[in-house]
């Protein structure tokens, strides 16, 4: 898109008078936001937006979110809508740039005058502009980040996060490596900002002693091969990434390239295989898809989602077909689905706030009821947990073969409590309501 001068309202904005009831996200008295409107909202169209990388170090894979939920969208749309509305969906690029996030979410609340915030992607970006989301009374709905400060609702009671977070992420990863790996060496390579702070805390609460090195990266900064070399020589037997796609495959193939071949445990953030796939072939100079299965196999990484690999999961038979009618051009991957389910879930909560939509009103359906659908863990969005998707699966990816499960799907607090199981009744498509046709 071409850059825009928003025009901000700033003296109007400051003048609205916070709301007197307590509904769900109610801005605290002292805030400024009327959440009573219907901005963006027509008889026939709501208009939500959202800003993505699709250039930058985090558009391989990532670039492939908005990708899917536009598909789902347009699926949505043509199947009558929701609530006899149809879904404008915006989505601006800001590089995984922090200046340009608060450039293009201005531009998004104050020109285009979106009615919600989806999926704003990143954690050093979307951070930048929570505040002001929340200011301005713009439901800021299932950020693209584990970070835990969008589980404040205290601080932040517009904004509700999506994915599992960081911490109860990184402990289902260390108690895994503490049973799986009892008698190795731990190393720790990590971005440097909440996604490494978030996953540490998590990993320490199983792992002390045993991580004997971390190494950090700055995004956009792609020579890691001294990091690297410092987690060899500290005899890391195991390597635990909590880093965005990118630099995953920079780690893989700087690591084969010093000949240590450590068990690398990734990240969701970072684990798309199809996404890898590419970025090895280019990071080796065009090796073959032999090759680059061979430098996949065996890693183990965590979900939550239902993954591409799942033939017979009803949900990735949607997505797939959705993807073939809508996104052909695009390659359908476990990044396409993340941006599929969270277009899905936001579906799901418009269709149940109803007919009369104010962004009151969306967030009162939000914390109206627990949210089932795609994802294979709970979700949380209530008035005191705004965390997401509660937890994690152990998954290991086989050159050639299907992926394996070594751990299923367990929940957790991003506190001390305790890693363990659940009941969950995951509905199929059918079963589901996110249209007007269905």
């Amino acid at each position: 898109m071409s850059p825009r001068t928003p025009v901000l309202a700033i003296g109007l904005t400051l003048a609205l008078l916070a709301t007197a009831c307590g509904g769900a996200g109610e801005v605290e008295e002292g805030r400024t936001a009327d959440l009573d409107v219907a901005t963006g909202v027509t008889d026939d169209t709501v208009r939500i937006g959202t800003h993505q990388p699709l250039t930058g170090p985090a558009a391989p894979g990532y670039a492939q979110i908005s990708a899917g939920a536009k598909a789902v969208f347009e699926y949505v749309n043509e199947n009558g809508g929701v609530n006899g509305r149809r879904i404008e969906y915006l989505v601006e690029d800001d590089g995984y740039d922090p200046v340009r996030t608060i450039d293009v979410t201005r531009e998004l609340v104050a020109s285009d005058e979106i009615f919600a915030m989806l999926g704003g992607l990143g954690t050093p970006t979307h951070s930048k502009v929570v505040d002001y989301l929340n200011k301005e009374g713009v439901p800021d709905l299932f950020v693209s980040s584990g970070a835990l400060m969008w589980n404040a609702p205290e601080k932040s009671p517009l904004t509700y996060g999506y994915q599992v977070d960081y911490t109860k992420e990184a402990k289902i990863q260390g108690e895994f490596i503490a049973d799986e790996f009892p008698d190795e060496k731990i190393g720790f390579f990590y971005q440097n900002d909440d996604v490494g702070e978030d996953s540490r805390a998590g990993l320490e609460r199983y792992l002390g002693d045993e991580i004997v090195e971390e190494q950090r990266y700055e995004s956009g900064v792609t020579e890691i091969g001294p990091q690297i070399a410092a987690l060899k020589k500290a005899g890391a037997d195991v390597v635990v990434c909590a880093c965005i796609p990118t630099y995953v495959a920079l780690a893989i193939v700087e690591s084969e390239r010093i000949g240590y071949r450590p068990q690398f445990v990734v990240s969701s953030i970072g684990a798309d295989t199809e996404t890898l796939k590419g970025l090895l072939t280019e990071f080796t100079d065009g090796a073959g898809e032999d090759a680059v299965e061979e430098l996949l196999d065996g890693l183990i990484a965590t979900a939550y989602l239902p993954q591409v690999g799942m033939a017979e999961d009803p949900w990735i038979g949607l997505y797939r077909k959705i993807h073939e009618d809508h996104n052909k051009d695009g390659a359908f991957t476990n990044t396409t689905v993340y941006g599929m389910v969270q277009a899905t879930l936001f579906a799901q909560v418009l269709k149940e706030a109803g007919r009369d939509l104010t962004r009151q009103s969306l967030l009162d359906a939000l914390e109206s009821r627990e949210w089932a659908g795609p994802g294979l863990v709970p979700f949380a969005a209530s008035k005191d947990d705004h965390g997401g998707f509660a937890g994690a699966m152990v998954t290991r990816f086989h050159a050639g073969g299907e992926p394996e499960t070594l751990r299923e799907p367990k929940v957790t607090d991003r506190e001390g409590g305790a890693i363990s199981g659940f009941e969950l009744e995951r509905p199929d498509p059918g079963e589901t309501e996110f249209f007007d046709g269905g």
